[in-house]
Order: structure tokens, then C-alpha cells, then sequence
């Protein structure tokens, strides 16, 4: 049976520290997504604005966002999710699929070493940071099929110690996990998805695991509706998804709609910009 509507009066935003990255050197010059286009140009002064609406809105909510320094060698740090994943203040690093990002990892670890973070894990197996882990109370949904290594997931395993559960993309337009699946609460194991871009049995796994999930049709998840962010309230989500808007709101959810079309020219929006820090640091 479908979950019963959560009154938003009963649902609390938890405050949550994020990091982010200015997109002070976006463009997009190479493509290593399908939504990368290095033919259509770059807008970075709307870039900018649009990052910096992401940013002030966290603030706004109550939320704390730490900033790591862009590198104009590095136009994809912006996509400040991929650099790392921190549970309970453990940092499992990034080691990234593509060459072009590959010293983003140790951009990222170089912030955790001088914001107080003391464990810090090099990993041997690509894994992409929170673009592919998603985190519950109960699991750690991890993706793969594009970019992360299955062999990943026993190495996050076994350093977090949580079960993870492994999930099969199978359209390239949804590459990273985080933009087919989005948590919307954290410790109430909620989640939203989208069906289409997992392959049957991941499908069967997301309804055994998540029975009331609330799933996204195609045009929405094609607006990266996905890639969005929840602090257990208030889901920060890109404006085209309006379909999601309404069956956010019944169970009990606030959407806010944000524009960051200019940094889906290079294939990510609210969440690939957004690392969330869980725990000391």
C-alpha cells in the first residue's frame, strides 16, 4: 500500500553542513556524459548566479556551507558531490573514472586534511564520491554501470561498516546514482526515484527495500529531477521537475525549485553540486 501523507508540520528540516565549489572556472571544453555539449558555450556569469542562489538558499534554511578554493585547471569542480563521501565524519575519497577530473580527488582530501577530518581513505576502486553512494539509516545505495567500480562497494563496506547495496544504471543519461535516486529522509529510509534508469533487478531491489518510494516519471528525472537535496523538509530540486512538485507536497515535503540550467550544460545540478558532511570536522 502506498505510505499515508506525512503532514509537513510533522516533518523537521535537520540542520546540514555542505560543501561547495564556485563554478569560477565552469565550461565545458570535452564530454564524458551525454549532457556535455563543448559546442554549445558557457554563461559563466549566469553560472555564477545560479551557484551563488544554490549557495544563499542553504544559508537561508539555516544550513552551513563550507567552500572548497575552484582551480582553473579543473572546470568540473563545481560538481563538488563526486569529490568525496563522509559518514558519521569518516571520509571515503574520490578516485575519479576520467582523467580530466582526476585531480579533483586531491583537491578534496587536501580540504577534509585541513578542516580537521583525521580519517581519510585513498581508495584503490573508482568510486565517485556521493554521484554514486547515497546514504540511509540502513544502507548505502551505491551505483554503477558508468563511472564507479563495483569493487567499490565492499571497499566503502568495509570502511563505513554499513551494508551496502549495489544498483545497476543502465542509461547513460543517467550516469551517476544521484541523478536517478535522491533521499529525501535520511533517517526515515525515504527516497525518490526513478525506475527507468535502473535495470530490473536493481528495480526489484529499490521496491523491496523501498516500497513507498515515490517514483518519477521520465520527464521529470530527463529535468534532472532527481538531483536534488532534502534536509528532511525542504527538498531543493531543479524547477523543470513540476511533476514531482505536488506528490512532493502530499507526503508532507516542501519543494523548492531552483535554476541551475546553465550548469546542466555540463551534466549536473542541485546535488552534484552539493557534498553533504556528515559528522565532526
Amino acid at each position: 500500500m502506498p505510505r499515508e501523507a506525512t503532514p509537513s508540520s510533522l516533518r523537521e528540516a535537520t540542520p546540514r553542513r555542505y560543501l561547495m565549489c564556485a563554478p569560477t572556472h565552469f565550461q565545458v571544453t570535452y564530454s564524458i556524459n551525454p549532457w556535455m555539449d563543448p559546442s554549445k558555450p558557457v554563461d559563466l556569469q549566469l553560472a555564477q548566479a545560479q551557484w551563488e542562489d544554490l549557495r544563499d538558499r542553504y544559508r537561508a534554511l539555516g544550513h552551513t556551507v563550507e567552500l572548497l578554493t575552484p582551480r582553473p585547471d579543473l572546470p568540473d569542480m563545481v560538481f563538488a558531490a563526486n569529490g568525496a563521501t563522509v559518514v558519521d565524519g569518516r571520509v571515503l575519497g574520490a578516485r575519479f573514472a576520467y582523467q580530466e577530473r582526476y585531480p579533483e580527488a586531491e583537491a578534496h582530501r587536501d580540504w577534509f586534511r585541513d578542516h580537521g577530518f583525521t580519517e581519510i581513505h585513498e581508495p584503490a576502486h573508482v568510486n565517485e564520491g556521493e554521484g554514486d553512494f547515497a546514504v540511509t539509516a540502513s544502507y548505502l545505495l551505491a551505483g554503477r554501470g558508468f563511472r564507479s567500480s563495483p569493487l567499490s562497494h565492499d571497499e566503502a563496506q568495509e570502511f563505513f561498516g554499513r551494508p551496502v547495496i549495489g544498483l545497476d544504471l543502465v542509461d547513460p543519461r543517467y550516469y551517476h546514482l544521484d541523478t536517478a535516486l535522491c533521499v529525501l529522509d535520511e533517517a526515515g529510509d525515504e527516497i525518490m526515484y526513478y525506475p527507468g534508469a535502473f535495470s530490473p533487478g536493481s528495480r526489484s531491489v529499490l521496491r523491496r527495500l523501498f516500497p513507498d518510494a515515490l517514483t518519477a516519471q521520465e520527464a521529470d528525472a530527463a529535468a534532472l529531477g532527481l538531483n536534488a537535496v532534502s534536509d528532511g523538509l525542504h527538498v531543493l530540486i531543479p524547477q523543470g521537475a513540476t511533476g514531482l512538485f505536488d506528490p512532493l507536497r502530499a507526503r508532507g515535503f516542501e519543494p523548492v525549485p531552483m535554476d541551475l540550467s546553465e550548469l546542466l550544460k555540463g551534466g549536473g545540478s542541485v546535488k552534484c553540486c552539493t557534498q553533504e558532511l556528515r559528522g565532526p570536522g
